[in-house]
């Protein structure tokens, strides 16, 4: 019985040489690979362990680099801990004054708490509780109380020449998105073209919201290239449309709204009118605090924040990750600033074993170049967020590589479309000028799955392909 005990223990630590061996010799094979695509500079490379937490190949793993969308991750980890996966955004309908034969004697109150999923038909069912409590005319103002967050509507490490595009949105407590995808502050401009040598036309969603369109293009023969851009002009609430559109083509374009409180309060007024509730000609839209003895009429819940993580993560949206920072400043520290968010997030990280003293950053949303963390910190908040009770929310926000549906593939839906890579990688993607990182979850050919985080930044040139000749790379050796 001895000697079989003594049998068993040698094969145990054959086996155990042999996989110590076999865990080098990939480290070497994934470590030439890395070098040849990514170059030896201005990167950070971590693959980690999710059964033993160690790590199994790094490249300047604890160098800082810029993580662009990656910051993601700790802001819907922080978010789903703090807030809880049932939160829910709300907007609140009040009214001030008498009202008397379906006129109300006084002004409409907004009060914004930062719900990105405010949208046009939310407006329609204001006009309905207006109408149930009896308002037909309204002789005052229409205000927004956007009170909730404080600061800056634009987050920092955001370059003005930015300002106009999706990606760049003001956030304010009270704002609205044009369509499911919850980009909030935005609005959608779609150009078709007309006659030859004629202004083509333009429909904006939900409506122009207050925003002056300059349209200044012009519609040209089929076939000829499609040179359209719609931009906003910045620090201002003009759009204006340029270049050409053959017949046959259209263009879509999402634009920043210059002030989201406004141009939300501009929205609703002109789609409350359409139902048939009539407001003063002198009406004015701007900002007030809600009075303490105003009735509140009615409550807009967003649907939950573990719904709305799909279009946040899968898509990459920045506005939300802002609201998110925003809310959860308010929610923890009282007033709802970019700052006080960031405190959250650094005090979660903490929570839960990550070295926040090594993490650098000023948004949740990863856009700013001022961020710096290293891969090893980005794996090990992976490893770390395995053991939280909302992991398995925060994993299926993730993209899935090659999943064509927009929200289930998101962003990494036309990357990893191989039958021998799809489903393996689910991942953050990030992006910003000359930065490209891919930080997630990998499933090996041996059907074990590892953390990984890929950074690479001031790149002359697109690294995706090459993150993902990476990426293949540890799905073959592991």
């Amino acid at each position: 019985m001895k000697k079989f005990s003594i049998y068993i223990i040698a094969i145990i630590l054959v086996l155990s040489n042999l996989f110590v061996v076999s865990e080098v010799s990939a480290a070497s094979s994934l470590d030439q690979t890395v070098k040849s695509n990514l170059g030896t500079k201005n990167i950070s490379v971590s693959l980690r362990s999710l059964q033993t937490g160690n790590v199994l190949y790094e490249y300047n793993g604890d160098f800082g680099v810029k993580p662009a969308s990656t910051l993601k991750l700790l802001t819907a980890a922080t978010a789903l801990d703090v807030l809880g996966p049932n939160y829910r955004f709300k907007t609140e309908v009040y009214v001030d004054g008498n009202i008397e034969n379906n006129v109300l004697q006084g002004d409409l109150y907004i009060k914004g708490g930062g719900d990105p999923t405010l949208q046009k038909e939310n407006f329609l069912t204001f006009a309905v509780a207006l109408k149930r409590n009896g308002i037909r005319t309204i002789t005052g103002n229409v205000y927004g109380d956007d009170y909730a967050f404080v600061g800056s509507q634009l987050t920092p490490g955001i370059y003005p020449e930015d300002e106009s595009y999706y990606y760049a949105p003001r956030i304010t407590a009270l704002t609205m998105s044009p369509n499911d995808d919850y980009d909030a502050g935005t609005m959608i401009v779609n150009v078709k073209p007309t006659t030859i040598g004629k202004a083509a036309n333009y429909i904006a969603e939900p409506n122009t919201s207050g925003m002056r369109i300059i349209n200044k293009s012009k519609t040209v023969n089929r076939g000829q290239k499609n040179t359209i851009k719609i931009e906003r002009k910045y620090r201002t609430n003009e759009i204006i449309i340029t270049g050409n559109i053959p017949l046959g083509s259209t263009s879509r374009e999402w634009v920043t709204l210059y002030d989201p409180t406004i141009n939300t309060l501009q929205a609703l007024k002109t789609t409350i009118e359409g139902t048939g509730i009539k407001f003063s000609k002198t009406a004015s839209l701007t900002r007030k605090a809600v009075p303490s003895d105003a009735k509140l009429i009615y409550t807009k819940q967003s649907i939950p924040l573990k719904t709305i993580m799909n279009p946040f993560m899968k898509l990459s949206n920045n506005s939300i990750a802002d609201i998110l920072v925003k809310t959860m400043g308010r929610e923890v520290h009282g007033e709802g600033s970019t700052e006080n968010g960031l405190k959250v997030l650094k005090t979660y990280g903490d929570s839960i074993g990550l070295h926040m003293d090594e993490w650098s950053f000023e948004d949740g949303s990863g856009m700013s170049h001022k961020n710096k963390v290293s891969a090893n910190e980005l794996s090990l908040l992976l490893l770390k967020v395995r053991q939280e009770p909302n992991y398995k929310l925060f994993k299926s926000s993730l993209p899935i590589g090659g999943e064509r549906s927009r929200l289930v593939g998101g962003s990494l839906k036309n990357r990893f479309t191989a039958p021998s890579y799809k489903n393996r990688v689910v991942a953050k993607t990030g992006s910003i000028t000359g930065v490209y990182t891919l930080s997630g979850y990998v499933t090996g050919k041996s059907g074990r799955m590892y953390a990984f985080t890929i950074m690479t930044q001031y790149q002359p040139s697109v690294k995706i392909n090459q993150i993902d000749t990476v990426v293949k790379k540890i799905i073959s050796l592991y």
